[in-house]
């Protein structure tokens, strides 16, 4: 009875929900991406090469027994049962690939400048540090500090020797 627990505990554990609903999510907006790819973006790339469908680009190894080449699409090959190294579909998936993590990186970007938005400051400036360690005591304080918090040793100012 204590595993059935452990796991119910397990499953219903906010983290895993929050995931499995990023899951579906992320499945229902890759279904949208790979339609914008392959019904959107690679048919005016398709016409531009001379080809009506993108996806029907593919490499035929062996012909097949059922019908002899040359096949005319991908699907004609494959009812043939000829061998095919299938580039115009890997194609797609990989521009389908680059279109989701394009979208998730504006999305995480947006999300970012929102929150420091609302947090109401800019975020620091990369190079500029906001700490450092006491000589002394080797606490962390506060980068502008002219004294430790943690054993009153004055400390000395940027670029001045110590008092």
């Amino acid at each position: 009875m204590g595993m059935f627990q452990d796991f119910r505990k397990f499953a219903l554990r906010g983290n895993l929900i929050d995931m499995a609903i990023g899951f579906t999510v992320g499945a229902a907006f890759a279904t949208v991406a790979k339609s914008i790819v392959t019904d959107v973006i690679m048919p005016p790339i398709g016409l531009m090469l001379g080809r009506s469908d993108f996806s029907d680009m593919f490499w035929l190894l062996r012909a097949g027994a059922e019908a002899p080449a040359p096949y005319t699409t991908l699907a004609d090959a494959q009812a043939a049962g000829a061998v095919t190294v299938n580039y115009g579909v890997f194609v797609n998936n990989v521009l389908a690939f680059l279109l989701v993590a394009l979208a998730m990186f504006v999305v995480v970007r947006m999300v970012t400048k929102t929150k420091d938005a609302l947090e109401g400051g800019e975020p620091d400036q990369p190079g500029e540090p906001t700490d450092k360690k006491c000589p002394h005591c080797l606490s962390v304080i506060p980068y502008k500090a002219s004294r430790c918090a943690f054993c009153t040793s004055p400390l000395a100012a940027e670029g001045q020797p110590a008092a």
